[in-house]
């Protein structure tokens, strides 16, 4: 089939979230035969969107990649007042608010709507990956009814889930294909639909490269101490300043060796610790790395749709610690019996001391989650659940009253 991927950021040097799970599905998928491009910006930052690629096609994996210039730049002045004042209590329930809010989250993405019309005949189906950005607030209205539709919304129960003018977006698509059974059941209760798709999750690598831990170990000065780890984005979103909080207080009370390492880059400013080590961003390899020679990853956002990073740690055959107020990160810890929520710092410092007191068990736990990957997130089993919902969307598509594909 000839598929159309159309998200807010794309590229080989862009790690983690939505856009990392939109490449390695295309590349997945174009691996399995189909006819994959991409649609996108020429922004890398996702906080201002400014242009950073040249705007035109290139192939990346095999992936055929368009690129459309942003029209403006996000200025924070502009957008943070917004955002505040439409996530409180006293916003206001009109629909142009709602909309000057989504067009200042941005990326305005220029001639977005005119090339997915022009080009809609060209593919079999686009599928819209993650909710929250232009691209799918403009792009989905503008092809729903001209070919099936799937949307992977990555959705969770955040403030801006909350905003109205998703009401409309989210009965638009043909089919879903969702990461976790959580975020099926937030979209059933949150719009009161019965979203037609799949629970796919994504396809994870078993056998990812891995440097040495040792010499992770030198570089860093981290000897032979324990140490918990946090991979990704350092921002207030993620929960790592709370993170931080808790490790604090835990020295504080059970002075030990051990240390917690963050791996990437701060975009929030962080407390000044001797025993946090801070690394930046880390390459495939190191990162892997990283996490091997933990006592335990931390998962401590509070908003998550899938996380892959706690599946890249059960690759590696280590227990996680995952923020407990997150339905996601719950349900996959629970089910695949490899982590432990946390809630609060009394439930983050009991977990702790059991796995620095129990290495056993952090093995055991490891070992179940590896499992757990093994069995769920193979590409094979991932792609039949993406075929499975690409089957209903075209089935629905088919059933509409109304089409309006140029040929009709």
């Amino acid at each position: 089939m000839k598929l159309l991927y159309v998200v807010q950021r794309y590229g080989d040097d862009i790690v983690g979230g939505s856009e990392a799970a939109c490449r390695q599905f295309a590349e997945a998928l174009t691996q399995a035969g189909h006819s994959v491009e991409v649609l996108t910006s020429c922004a890398r930052s996702y906080v201002t969107w400014e242009d950073s690629y040249e705007p035109g096609t290139t192939e990346i994996n095999g992936v055929l990649v368009h690129r459309l210039p942003v029209v403006d730049k996000r200025y924070p002045e502009r957008f943070g007042p917004t955002d505040i004042w439409l996530m409180s209590e006293n916003s206001s329930p009109l629909l142009f608010e709602h909309e000057r809010w989504a067009l200042l989250m941005g990326p305005e993405v220029q001639g977005l709507r005119t090339w997915l019309i022009e080009n809609a005949d060209r593919f079999d189906a686009a599928v819209f990956m993650t909710y929250l950005y232009s691209t799918a607030t403009k792009g989905i209205p503008a092809l729903a009814g001209r070919l099936p539709v799937v949307f992977q919304p990555t959705a969770h129960d955040e403030p801006s889930f909350r905003v109205p003018i998703f009401e409309a977006l989210f009965r638009l698509p043909d089919s879903f294909l969702f990461f976790t059974p959580e975020e099926r059941e937030v979209v059933r209760e949150r719009f009161n639909i019965e979203p037609e798709g799949r629970v796919v999750g994504i396809g994870i690598e078993m056998n990812p490269p891995v440097s040495s831990v040792d010499e992770f170990r030198e570089r860093f000065e981290l000897d032979n101490d324990p140490y918990l780890v946090y991979v990704g984005r350092l921002d207030p979103m993620k929960g790592v300043r709370q993170l931080c909080d808790f490790f604090i207080e835990l020295k504080k009370q059970f002075p030990s060796e051990l240390k917690l390492v963050l791996a990437g880059d701060p975009l929030v400013d962080l407390p000044q610790h001797e025993d946090i080590v801070v690394t930046g961003f880390l390459d495939e390899a190191d990162k892997h790395a990283a996490i091997a020679g933990s006592l335990a990853l931390v998962q401590s956002s509070y908003f998550e749709s899938f996380s892959i990073v706690l599946c890249e740690a059960w690759v590696q055959r280590r227990p996680a610690l995952v923020q407990g107020a997150s339905t996601v990160l719950r349900g996959q810890a629970m089910r695949s019996a490899g982590g432990i929520p946390y809630e609060g710092y009394a439930e983050f410092e009991q977990a702790v001391l059991m796995l620095l007191e129990n290495p056993a068990l952090a093995d055991e736990l490891g070992q179940n989650g590896r499992k757990y990957v093994e069995d769920t997130y193979e590409w094979g089993h991932v792609l039949q659940g993406f075929e499975e919902s690409l089957l209903i969307a075209k089935e629905r598509f088919n059933n509409r009253s109304i089409s309006l594909r140029s040929s009709d």
